[in-house]
């Protein structure tokens, strides 16, 4: 892929942020998504969620792919995201702005989680996470619940690290931080970096790698459980438009939907209780927020 192209078309998907909030039920949806595969093939999910809730709505649905979760939570804060499909990290970060609340998450195995891993080429004798010391290794991204949070938890449990600083582990400038589970899986298919943190679907599901890419890898550690994504609804939208996007966005959980909700969303999507689900991640939370 060329990075240059594929910057292009993810910014150019976040033009809709610059536009001012609507008043009162919106006239169209914006929902943005979490650029964590590969672009193009976002692209065409983008355009099939689009169509589907479009339908189902009786108004435009614009679907977006910022760069970043942050302009996410940005659009939620000022009006210009209606829904966002984010990490459990992204959506405790967003309730404590006041920008949004939890609407729906995923149901993986019967769970409102799943396991966190590290990946890394086959032909590599690492066996464990204790190996990596020394190495070079990149996280999902900063914010990535199973691709950073939680695997820095885990560090911390085993005793690996006394702080919340990566490279007291793994070693100066060691560390990489990607935007997504498909870049830092880039890393490690390159040679840059010797392992990375992701979900376990990366690995485990034909969802974001080709198969030639799943084939070079392996998974040497898992950690977690990892509170499943959510999708968030701006806190400013009424009770109304809440319960109609809640009720279109369940329809996919019907037999015939199954392909495209788990091409975007990766699992049924179920009722939850935010502080439940969320409740979990305030230690790990709170260990790394005192990494700098």
């Amino acid at each position: 892929m060329k990075a240059g192209l594929i910057l292009a078309f993810l910014a150019a998907l976040v033009l809709p942020l610059t536009l001012p909030a609507a008043q009162g039920s919106p006239a169209r949806v914006v929902i943005a998504l979490k650029p964590d595969k590969d672009p193009e093939l976002m692209a065409q999910e983008r355009k099939s969620l689009s169509a589907y809730l479009s339908e189902r709505l009786g108004k435009p649905v614009d679907v977006i792919i910022p760069l970043t979760s942050a302009v996410i939570l940005e659009g939620l804060a000022n009006g210009t995201v209606d829904l966002g499909y984010l990490s459990a990290t992204d959506m405790v970060n967003a309730r404590k702005i006041g920008a949004a609340d939890l609407l729906l998450a995923g149901e993986i195995n019967g769970k409102p989680s799943y396991p966190s891993y590290w990946v890394a080429l086959k032909d590599k004798p690492y066996t464990k996470v204790e190996d990596l010391r020394g190495k070079p290794v990149a996280f999902a991204s900063r914010t990535s619940t199973s691709g950073y949070v939680i695997p820095m938890w885990d560090l911390k449990q085993k005793g690996l690290v006394a702080t919340a600083n990566a490279e007291e582990f793994f070693g100066r400038n060691h560390v990489i931080y990607g935007t997504g589970y498909v870049s830092a899986i880039e890393r490690v298919l390159s040679g840059e970096a010797e392992a990375a943190a992701v979900s376990y679907y990366v690995l485990d599901e034909d969802k974001h790698l080709t198969a030639e890419q799943r084939g070079r890898l392996k998974r040497i550690a898992t950690q977690g459980p990892v509170p499943t994504h959510v999708i968030a609804v701006r806190a400013s939208l009424s009770p109304a438009d809440r319960a109609s996007l809640k009720a279109a966005l369940e329809t996919l959980n019907a037999p015939e939907n199954h392909a495209l909700r788990d091409r975007l969303f990766t699992s049924k999507l179920i009722s939850v209780d935010a502080d439940t689900h969320l409740g979990g991640l305030r230690a790990a939370l709170e260990f790394l927020s005192n990494a700098r």
